[in-house]
């Protein structure tokens, strides 16, 4: 792998130092692990956008209920009762 040199503040580089410290990873792992971190808030952050505005089309939105429906026929087995009340009331 290429090395690559990048700067810091010096508070994201002392935080960074003090993590890997009481974690007993490398800089290298943590900064990892931040990243992908926050790839993944992005992604959903994202998602939830795309989420609320297809809630925002009447027909859009009754067609995703629609799909949800055939598919949680697939995914139903051994569920308790509680969990599809949960999901109707989350959902509608």
């Amino acid at each position: 792998m290429p090395e690559l040199t990048i700067t810091l503040s010096n508070a994201a580089h002392q935080t960074l130092l003090e993590l890997a410290e009481t974690s007993g990873e490398t800089m290298q792992a943590v900064l990892d692990k931040a990243i992908e971190n926050y790839r993944r808030h992005v992604f959903l952050i994202h998602a939830n956008r795309a989420f609320a505005a297809l809630r925002q089309n009447q027909e859009s939105w009754e067609e995703e209920l629609t799909e949800r429906a055939v598919w949680d026929q697939t995914i139903g087995d051994g569920l308790s009762e509680s969990w599809h009340n949960w999901q109707e009331e989350k959902f509608g």
